[in-house]
């Protein structure tokens, strides 16, 4: 007989989590979350250095940091694969319970697209991320491989599957949504007519449950704060990936 499941967990060394110890586990990870949600401070920017394995999470925890963040491209080329979703979904996800496990800070894992053709592939992929202990993770709207941009419609539908699926499980999973708008042009092209784009873009995001915007390119400072002035009239966003002074954009 091939026996129970806890048998068979046993017999491959796994250790058996029981309800009350998963209840706990549990209880933890949404207060990790509710403390995420509260770094994000309007005016004070939060600065998230990326880390790739438990490793390093240990060394930005130890440095003073106040929560950790997965990058894509790091996880996949320590792993020995090239970046937009060759690293296999359950290397990411292992890799994932390792760092969560590795720290005492709140995690958000870089899920890139989402892993999925389809809106509720998504949804399943966030509920692996949630089963992994991640608080958060980042869902980008452009396609793995070409990098085009899909529609705001159709990536609106994939943030409201992300979404339920959180409330489903009953945490306060914050969601921050990538734009690749600026990614499309050097910076030195970039201009308003991007910007508005990427303002209807925040627009529809948000009302589809995203709680944050990441638009990683975008290096104007005059325009940042275009942005950032946009965005604040209907939801909280922050921008990333800057070389800047961080303090003229509070």
């Amino acid at each position: 007989m091939a026996g129970t499941t806890v048998e068979r967990q046993l017999r491959r060394g796994s250790s058996v989590t029981s309800p009350e110890d998963r209840g706990n586990e549990m209880n933890g990870q949404i207060q990790k979350a509710d403390q995420f949600r509260a770094l994000h401070i309007p005016g004070k920017p939060l600065v998230l250095f990326n880390v790739w394995d438990a490793g390093s999470a240990r060394a930005v925890a130890k440095a003073g940091a106040k929560a950790i963040a997965t990058g894509s491209w790091s996880v996949a080329h320590a792993n020995g694969f090239e970046d937009g979703e060759q690293t296999p979904l359950d290397l990411a996800i292992d890799n994932l319970r390792r760092i969560v496990s590795a720290t005492h800070l709140p995690v958000s894992i870089d899920l890139e697209g989402g892993y999925g053709t389809t809106a509720d592939k998504v949804g399943t992929t966030v509920r692996l991320a949630i089963d992994g202990g991640a608080v958060g993770c980042n869902l980008e709207d452009s396609l793995p491989g070409s990098g085009e941009l899909r529609t705001s419609v159709d990536q609106a539908d994939r943030i409201q599957s992300a979404r339920r699926t959180a409330e489903d499980a009953e945490i306060d999973f914050f969601i921050n949504a990538r734009s690749d708008i600026f990614f499309r042009q050097p910076a030195d092209l970039h201009d308003q007519a991007m910007i508005l784009e990427a303002v209807e873009r925040a627009h529809a995001y948000a009302e589809a449950g995203a709680d944050g915007l990441f638009v990683p390119g975008l290096a104007d400072l005059a325009l940042i704060a275009r942005a950032c002035g946009s965005f604040a009239a209907s939801h909280q966003y922050h921008v990333g990936r800057l070389h800047v002074a961080f303090e003229r954009l509070g």
